[in-house]
């Protein structure tokens, strides 16, 4: 996912055996795409060292030691007309834009909001960082790069282009990969603290710490080689194919299966205990709304993580054929099954925002107020009142106020001259206890009640549905 480049298919001309050094100069110079299949043609051409050009797995170069073989004019058969690739250039725009802009959004909503600053959108933050800096940084970069067979971006932004997206991937899926694991002791041992503010930051710098040094083999060995009228960036492992599949496998492993391995394990036990029958005795109106949020943001979790899954199975999949069978890589088509593959692992970074518009109230509110100006976007009283930190509702059972957490709650009693009066008072005005599932009472002889465990019934235990 590094170097990106479009897959470009060779064949021999006439005059084969008497074609000179330039020849292999003047077809480069073309606008040859360095793609899947030019590690074929370069492995057959050239006689000078090793070169390896980039493969769009992940960053993950393909090594090409060159063999002596006679050189050959070649003619490029993957010549896409404009039409297809306006089309390409619109889908591929349209994945940075979505992408960029929505994350931002919901980076903003979760750091602007104090009741939306939870451990879980934490890594949500996290999440969409990598997103949008991938969708920023890369995408159009490949694209790019496949469509003018040119790399314009110098030696540095070479490395980085080599180096930054499997760390943005790594970055990605472990934050998934964390909520999945902070969703199952909340729901399975919820008598277990929960990770702290700076707990959640030193698991994040953990995660990102843990992709630098997965990526930096690819940064180690990236590599721009100014060539006639041409120049490639590219990735040259010191001991050539057999190396550079072992890295394959390795990130495949490290950022693919072994992640949803983990979620899945996850979600299928925390689905079992939230949909597989109700605790006997909890019957209470608060216990069902605590059972009924924890669901919303598990479901909304789990389609975060089949999404993600499906949009970068077919990209394996291609790489790993492509590395077996290799004349895949001079069938007329795969440079279209190339784009298509890698469009749908890249949207993958544009779709969580809409999740979570489409399924988390607090998000959708944000997103209305982050789209006020349009003329048909309408933010009611409620969306403002479902990001702020303090809201007060009137319950049937008592004149009191139910407040969110951290607020304080006083009780003042009207003076009277009787006492039962002043008794049937105290005791219609003692809060119910959420530490019993709101189905007991707590006795209480003070005239002045403090509590930071009063939540709001439209708050979750988990402040994020």
């Amino acid at each position: 996912m590094a170097s990106l480049p479009s897959v470009t298919n060779w064949t021999t001309g006439a005059g084969g055996e008497g074609a000179d050094t330039a020849s292999l100069s003047e077809a480069l110079a073309s606008g040859a795409a360095v793609g899947a299949a030019e590690a074929e043609w370069l492995r057959q051409l050239l006689q000078a060292g090793d070169l390896s050009t980039t493969s769009p797995t992940l960053g993950l170069p393909e090594t090409s030691p060159a063999p002596s073989q006679p050189r050959a004019n070649l003619t490029n058969q993957f010549v896409q007309p404009s039409w297809r690739i306006a089309l390409w250039s619109l889908a591929y725009g349209m994945v940075v834009a979505v992408a960029v802009l929505g994350n931002l959004i919901v980076i903003w909503i979760i750091l602007a909001h104090k009741r939306m600053r939870t451990v879980t959108n934490y890594f949500l933050v996290n999440l969409a960082f990598s997103d949008a800096s991938m969708a920023a940084f890369n995408t159009l970069v490949n694209f790019i790069y496949a469509l003018h067979s040119e790399w314009y971006f110098g030696a540095n932004y070479c490395r980085f282009q080599n180096f930054f997206p499997i760390t943005a991937v790594f970055a990605s899926i472990y934050s998934m990969t964390a909520i999945a694991v902070d969703r199952y002791m909340a729901i399975i041992d919820p008598l277990k603290p929960r990770l702290s503010a700076t707990a959640t930051k030193i698991v994040i710098g953990s995660i990102w710490i843990l992709a630098f040094l997965l990526a930096f083999p690819q940064c180690l060995y990236s590599k721009t080689k100014v060539m006639p009228g041409r120049t490639l960036c590219y990735v040259q492992w010191p001991e050539g194919p057999k190396q550079h599949f072992t890295y394959h496998i390795i990130v495949i492993i490290l950022v693919y299966c072994f992640p949803l391995l983990i979620m899945g394990i996850t979600y299928t036990i925390v689905g079992i205990t939230l949909w597989g029958g109700e605790i006997p005795g909890d019957t209470c109106d608060k216990y069902h709304e605590q059972l009924k949020s924890k669901r919303k943001v598990v479901k909304m979790m789990i389609i975060v993580v089949v999404t993600f899954a499906i949009c970068w199975l077919p990209y394996h999949i291609y790489f790993i054929l492509t590395a077996i069978y290799q004349q895949l890589n001079r069938w007329k088509y795969i440079q279209q099954v190339y784009l298509a593959s890698f469009w749908l692992a890249m949207s993958s970074t544009m779709y969580n925002p809409i999740i979570y518009c489409c399924l988390n109230k607090r998000f959708r509110a944000g997103f209305k107020r982050a789209f006020r100006w349009c003329p048909f976007i309408e933010v009611s009283s409620y969306d403002e009142l479902e990001l702020k930190t303090t809201r007060f509702r009137p319950t049937r059972q008592s004149s009191l106020y139910t407040v969110t957490r951290m607020e304080s709650m006083t009780v003042v009693f009207e003076p009277s001259d009787s006492d039962n009066t002043k008794s049937s008072r105290k005791k219609r005005a003692t809060p119910r206890d959420p530490s019993f599932n709101d189905c007991s009472r707590r006795n209480s002889k003070s005239a002045s009640t403090t509590s930071s465990f009063i939540s709001s019934p439209f708050t979750s235990v988990d402040e994020c549905s």
